[in-house]
């Protein structure tokens, strides 16, 4: 029987506060192979100017969980097998992964390929794209974690790549009891993660791949490559592309990967260039 996989383009903004993210998820979407999976845009409402206002501890709160909705409900329309996400901000993944994890039954595997957890509200950075694996796993935001009809399982979740956990970050995960191996020992050895698929017996896996856990010395199109302001207000990923194509192609075969969603794309180069075609007067008028 064959599998319905549908790919869903979400170019949203707001959880990570950065109207650049939207442009970033076209094309990325457009940059994808062709093929006969339906692209469904998921409706976001675009940047008009008007800075998000902090509700309740969330900038733009009111439009995440509308758009967080509109997703969900494209998704249960089309009650799809397989799904992949082309995003935007990180907060992208939460009805995908939520609605799978449904879908077999409570016992999807999760890797979340990342150089942050997403699990932890961070004090001072109140953007929702922190925590969409927290609210996967029943906890993050209450308000968005509602949303979660059936929690991931704490032990069917494995970080990959992340960069210098916090101690909020570390407390949740021994308290979770969550898998986790960083770039370097991946490098080394992908035994961490295939004995985790084993023991766990998983046989469905959704993967989170956020760009941001490639090295900006190799892969400029990410926010901390900005040309013009520095980023450094939490760690940059230090992985390069062909240990993280080798890391897609070893999930691959070790499970059946029903879910990919990547996100924080952000192609400095073609934004700017965006920006200088904008302005040209025979382009523009």
């Amino acid at each position: 029987m064959t599998k319905q996989t549908i790919r869903l383009l979400m170019p949203q903004w707001q959880g990570g506060n950065n109207p650049n993210y939207s442009f970033g998820a076209e094309l990325l979407a457009w940059l994808a192979p062709d093929n006969d999976q339906p692209l469904i845009h998921v409706p976001v409402q675009a940047y008009d100017g008007t800075p998000l206002e902090n509700e309740n501890g969330t900038y733009g709160r009111k439009q995440l969980l509308e758009q967080l909705e509109a997703a969900q409900h494209i998704i249960y329309a089309h009650k799809p097998d397989r799904i992949v996400m082309f995003g935007g901000d990180c907060l992208v993944e939460q009805a995908p992964f939520a609605y799978l994890n449904e879908r077999y039954g409570g016992e999807l595997g999760l890797v979340w390929i990342d150089a942050h957890s997403d699990l932890v509200r961070i004090v001072g950075y109140d953007y929702g794209h922190t925590l969409p694996l927290g609210n996967l796993l029943g906890e993050g935001d209450e308000e968005f974690a509602k949303h979660v009809k059936i929690p991931l399982k704490p032990e069917n979740v494995f970080i990959a790549g992340l960069e210098a956990p916090t101690e909020q970050d570390t407390e949740m995960i021994q308290r979770l009891g969550i898998k986790m191996a960083g770039t370097q020992e991946l490098m080394n050895s992908m035994d961490s993660i295939k004995n985790w698929i084993k023991q766990n017996n998983i046989k469905h896996l959704a993967i989170h791949l956020d760009l941001d856990v490639l090295d900006p010395k190799a892969f400029r199109s990410l926010l901390f490559a900005n040309p013009e302001v520095p980023y450094d207000f939490s760690a940059a990923g230090t992985m390069r592309f062909p240990q993280l194509l080798h890391l897609m192609k070893e999930l691959s075969e070790e499970a059946d990967v029903v879910g990919l969603g990547i996100t924080e794309h952000m192609p400095w180069d073609a934004i700017h260039l965006n920006k200088l075609l904008g302005g040209i007067p025979i382009l523009s008028k």
